[in-house]
């Protein structure tokens, strides 16, 4: 693993075309690429803290990457992320904790404005303290979604550097953020439409998710390659 950080480009990113790509990228094996993408983020979902998140996420895009080669992929490669299995856990340890840094204080002030909202209202006032209520919950999940939306944003590449260029965790983590600035609004339009496409696909009995995960991934994959181009 390396301890530098690699360069990168500045280009224009434009979001439905990463998308229109990844479906052409992955129509000969897109059902694999479901069963991959599917059993990939229940692997690493299986676990607390995302200890097997990180390694699964790197198998996934080895699999992305061996496919951009023009290279028939495999359902065995994507156990090949555990080859990573350190710096993706330092890596998705270090999410985890930014993720927490953020929530907690929110829901800290949620709960604080709820209770100045209780004292506040008085005899009488429970209709007041339950549109309040779900007026400050609203609020939280909306700042979160946001919030983690930017972090994600931030964290795009990350896995791609660990599996792509052999860094260690926090170069890749310096330099996922450096690329992601020089690209913002591509990156930030990209992460939000595919979060958008998985959102609706969720309010379909969550299935469906599964569905679109190949496409979205398939996008972030391409948008890496433009940023950094192949050795």
């Amino acid at each position: 693993m390396k301890e530098t950080s690699v360069e990168f480009r500045r280009v224009p990113i434009r979001p439905v075309d990463c998308l229109r790509q990844a479906v052409d990228l992955l129509r000969e094996q897109y059902w694999l690429f479901v069963g991959i993408c599917a059993v990939g983020i229940l692997i690493g979902s299986a676990v607390p803290l995302g200890i097997l998140m990180g390694p699964m996420m790197c198998g996934i895009y080895l699999c992305y990457f061996t496919r951009l080669r023009g290279e028939r992929v495999t359902f065995e490669l994507l156990f090949k992320g555990f080859d990573y299995f350190l710096e993706s856990l330092i890596a998705t340890l270090i999410l985890v904790g930014a993720m927490v840094v953020i929530v907690v204080p929110l829901y800290l002030l949620f709960f604080v404005g709820f209770f100045a909202l209780v004292a506040s209202a008085g005899q009488g006032g429970e209709e007041e303290v339950l549109i309040g209520f779900f007026g400050l919950f609203g609020l939280l999940y909306l700042l979160i979604l946001v919030l983690a939306l930017l972090v994600g944003t931030f964290f795009a590449f990350v896995y791609p550097l660990i599996v792509d260029r052999g860094l260690r965790a926090v170069p890749a983590l310096k330099t996922s953020f450096r690329a992601v600035m020089a690209n913002l609004g591509g990156m930030l339009g990209l992460v939000f439409l595919s979060s958008v496409i998985s959102l609706l696909a969720a309010c379909c009995c969550y299935l469906p998710v599964f569905f679109v995960l190949p496409i979205t991934f398939g996008a972030t994959t391409l948008a890496y390659r433009k940023v950094f181009p192949g050795k």
